[in-house]
């Protein structure tokens, strides 16, 4: 009853949208906006999650609604095994990238195998040759890309966690672990991939490499937007920190020849370009440079991808056909969040082909609810819930047909999060696999 009745006096005292002033002892920190018990009453203005749904989610579940509250203890069993995990770091690993500088993050290409027996002479079995996805296990030896899906998801879900039942605990874990892999000068990443997805005996990194940070990075951009709300163990200084390292890394995407290499591409690997560094632009302040990104990503990207009937060609002739054509829609759906923010409708863009993003989403929707009998391409793990967050997103943007399937849509393990982070994830992680 006193929890309840907390909730109606916060309801009514900030209209689901005022700020308040941090208090006098934690002045170091970002402006805040918290009360007693309930911690954050503000939206925060994030790049890709949609603030105010975030704060009423927040409410919605205070106040016992079913599926916010559902949700919310699905993602609060996931985040407390975060406070003790971690925190990573990119200097952790055993190898030494060729800049001789363990802060600069390194990985090997997984689809590429060796043609010889490893000899004192050939370490590599060089030459290395593709096997589409093929995972080749020793790309594992090197713990970079591991260790940064494990630090940004746990970022991420304890910022949330923090904004969702104000506990400290989780704040303060999130601000060790963005220290530990951005800030801290012993342990953080250079901001730039020079040596990501490397060939041995071919080329140090690739441009292809920055997809391994591809939505994960949007959401810490996210997270720390969260975190500047008041978060106890945030400052000022931290906020900055990131602030710098964005608009560093941005610059690198930008100008660095992996990076422009990126930005050619005319699959996923375009579409997450563009969805990463239009949420760092509007992560840094650079509103028009994030409302052009996604402006061009209807002509650019969803005209020469998507067919009039939603078939997406280069992610269909992949061998993981299904796990690529939902992922492709990660990134376009996400930017299409992005567009919202800046007034850029991406959603509703017609390409002269008549193809549509909510076209290629429903194109989904047979093989989403029926299961792999009715998808005629190549699969080699074939999981019906990697749709489910991409139908959420074109439910929650007008798509009926969307809305209509979702409950015929099987539920990632750990249950469906979308509730509490309104936004597509890749839910059939083939990282390790």
């Amino acid at each position: 009853m006193v929890l309840r009745h907390t909730v109606v006096a916060a309801l009514t005292a900030v209209g689901l949208v005022a700020t308040f002033a941090a208090p006098a002892e934690a002045a170091s920190r970002p402006t805040g906006c918290t009360v007693p018990v309930i911690g954050a009453v503000c939206a925060p203005p994030t790049a890709v999650l949609d603030g105010k749904q975030l704060l009423r989610t927040k409410f919605a579940a205070l106040a016992g609604e079913k599926t916010s509250r559902t949700a919310l203890n699905n993602l609060l069993a996931a985040a407390r095994t975060d406070l003790t995990a971690g925190p990573w770091s990119v200097t952790a690993k055993k190898q030494v990238p060729p800049s001789g500088d363990k802060h600069d993050y390194l990985s090997l290409a997984p689809y590429w195998w060796p043609t010889t027996p490893p000899t004192a002479e050939n370490p590599w079995g060089c030459p290395f040759v593709q096997r589409d996805g093929q995972r080749n296990p020793i790309v594992d030896e090197i713990t970079d890309h591991a260790y940064r899906g494990r630090a940004f998801a746990a970022i991420y879900r304890l910022a949330l966690a923090w904004y969702y039942t104000g506990d400290a605990r989780y704040a303060e874990r999130a601000a060790l672990d963005l220290r530990t892999w951005f800030l801290d000068a012993a342990t953080k990443m250079n901001p730039n991939m020079n040596f990501a997805q490397g060939i041995p005996c071919k080329v140090d990194g690739r441009g292809i490499g920055i997809i391994e940070f591809a939505y994960t990075l949007s959401q810490v951009v996210d997270a720390t937007a969260i975190l500047a709300t008041g978060a106890p163990g945030w400052t000022k200084t931290d906020q900055a920190g990131m602030a710098g390292w964005y608009t560093q890394f941005l610059d690198w995407l930008r100008t660095s020849k992996n990076g422009t290499d990126e930005a050619k591409a005319q699959n996923n690997h375009g579409s997450f370009y563009d969805m990463l560094t239009a949420a760092l632009a509007l992560g840094t302040g650079q509103r028009d440079l994030a409302a052009a990104i996604v402006r061009d990503a209807g002509p650019q990207r969803i005209a020469p991808q998507i067919q009039a009937g939603g078939l997406q060609p280069q992610e269909t002739s992949r061998t993981r056909s299904w796990h690529y054509s939902t992922f492709n829609l990660v990134a376009l759906t996400r930017l299409a969040q992005i567009g919202k923010h800046v007034g850029v409708d991406l959603w509703h863009y017609t390409a002269p082909s008549g193809a549509t993003l909510f076209a290629a989403v429903d194109f989904l929707i047979p093989a989403a609810t029926q299961g792999p009998s009715v998808w005629p391409y190549p699969e080699l793990d074939f999981r019906p819930y990697a749709a489910l967050d991409v139908l959420h997103a074109a439910a929650d943007a007008g798509d009926r047909a969307a809305w209509a399937a979702l409950p015929r849509v099987p539920v990632q393990p750990g249950g469906d999060l979308y509730p509490v982070r309104p936004a597509a994830e890749q839910l059939d992680d083939i990282s390790t696999s």
